[in-house]
């Protein structure tokens, strides 16, 4: 018979090895600027925020370092050939010029005007050259990094990067997801992490439902309720696995800080020479409020466009499509540059995949993993960089080719994460961040 007096194994969160990971870790954030050096340990139970283990002197060195990314995902597959990529006037170019950009010598599409002429903050790999050409296996592939096989079920990115350094100050969620259609907790993304790093998505860039506290309810009964709530969790908790119970509690205190934040769901209060400047059209009220999330503090905050998939009529499609993005791209990486937020967020866009060279018979271009291109911009990378080149015609990659994994590890990387050193701990099984086969892209390192 189990004694009431012993802890249970669950209760060990300061285990040894965690402490001196966590003290490794701490180390190589003041030595270096980030999280590197020491072969720490971070677990789903969030060691990697090292809270009351920092002295105040060390504390505001993480504060003054701490990165944040915006992730802007076009699902269906942009077309490298009409974006950034392009190939004017050969047998697969498509009817697009290409355009001069603010990097001499650098052009893309001309369906990315706005863009073309922020060049010199971005970076962009054309070498990117994946596995899978399905959406069911390449957008989870992608997300994830693709690491080997383990038997378990990887984080996608955002689920990641909220265990790796979690939600800051603010206590706003740390991980966000402003798509079109429905929100909720998404918790499926925090594979073996737990669903305490699950995204929380804004169907719309709305709120969840039932934020707003009943107007006959006083801050004080408020907050009567919620310490009765705290206690029968912890009650609950008692003899039982934190996992579950940890994500709960999160969800409600979250969702006390959200309550606190309605001016983040508001576009009444937008400047409107923002909204002029972003698009009223989804993807523009949609990055708008991802840069007000970045503003408000948020860690990871991505951005869904959903209708690439171009199997018919690619030409008019991207026609309409690409504007869609380029105008709030080009005003969100003009106003994180203005604001000198580039310094320390990350800014990523990307697709499952890119799209055929060849033209098919419905005059669309279909899947193609084979070649395509990433845009990147920010913190720990060059700027008005171009790495890596596609043939004359843009069927396959001419340089180095790079895989998904290539990208976690540069990502890491900028974000003061040494993925080669720093593993998660899958309740005591260590497993690398990103695909061992995989490194840095050194080219495109700052």
């Amino acid at each position: 018979m189990t004694s009431p007096h012993l802890c249970r194994p669950w209760e060990h969160a300061w285990s040894r090895r965690r402490f001196l990971g966590t003290a490794a870790t701490a180390a190589a954030v003041v030595g270096s600027g980030g999280l590197g050096s020491g072969g720490s340990s971070l677990n789903g139970n969030g060691s990697a925020g090292l809270g009351p283990w920092l002295n105040p002197a060390i504390a505001g060195q993480v504060e003054q370092k701490r990165k944040q990314v915006v992730f802007i995902w076009l699902d269906g597959g942009m077309s490298q050939l009409e974006s950034w990529d392009p190939k004017p006037g050969t047998l697969f170019g498509g009817p697009f010029r290409a355009i001069p950009t603010s990097v001499p010598g650098v052009h893309v599409s001309e369906l990315l005007p706005k863009s073309a002429r922020q060049m010199h903050h971005l970076a962009v790999v054309r070498s990117i050259c994946t596995k899978d050409n399905s959406h069911s296996a390449g957008v989870a592939r992608i997300q994830r990094g693709d690491p080997k096989n383990r038997g378990v079920t990887y984080p996608y990115f955002g689920s990641a990067v909220a265990n790796l350094l979690g939600p800051g100050p603010t206590n706003l969620p740390p991980y966000v997801w402003i798509k079109p259609g429905s929100g909720g907790f998404i918790h499926q993304d925090a594979g073996f992490l737990g669903p305490k790093f699950g995204a929380l998505a804004f169907g719309d860039g709305k709120p969840p439902e039932n934020m707003l506290r009943p107007e006959m309810l006083s801050d004080a009964d408020d907050d009567e309720r919620n310490a009765l709530r705290a206690a029968a969790n912890r009650r609950y908790a008692n003899r039982r696995r934190p996992t579950v119970n940890d994500a709960s509690s999160y969800v409600y205190d979250t969702a006390r800080t959200l309550m606190k934040r309605q001016d983040l769901f508001d576009t009444s209060k937008f400047d409107p020479k923002d909204v002029e400047r972003y698009g009223t059209h989804e993807l523009g009220r949609h990055m708008l409020q991802a840069r007000k999330m970045l503003e408000a503090g948020v860690t990871f905050v991505k951005v869904n466009s959903y209708g690439w998939d171009t199997h018919g009529d690619n030409f008019n499609g991207h026609l309409s499509l690409a504007c869609r993005f380029d105008q709030p791209f080009a005003a969100l990486i003009e106003d994180l540059a203005a604001r000198e937020m580039l310094d320390h967020t990350l800014v990523i866009a990307m697709s499952e995949f890119g799209r055929t060279p060849r033209i098919n018979g419905h005059v669309g271009r279909d899947h193609w993993p084979e070649a395509w291109s990433v845009a990147m911009a920010g913190c720990g990378l060059k700027r008005g960089a171009v790495i890596g080149e596609t043939n004359d015609v843009g069927t396959w990659v001419k340089s180095r080719e790079f895989d998904i994994g290539h990208l976690f590890h540069t990502w890491f990387r900028c974000l003061g994460i040494d993925s080669k050193k720093v593993e998660y701990d899958n309740k005591g099984q260590p497993l690398p961040l990103a695909h061992d086969d995989c490194e840095v892209i050194q080219e495109v390192i700052a």
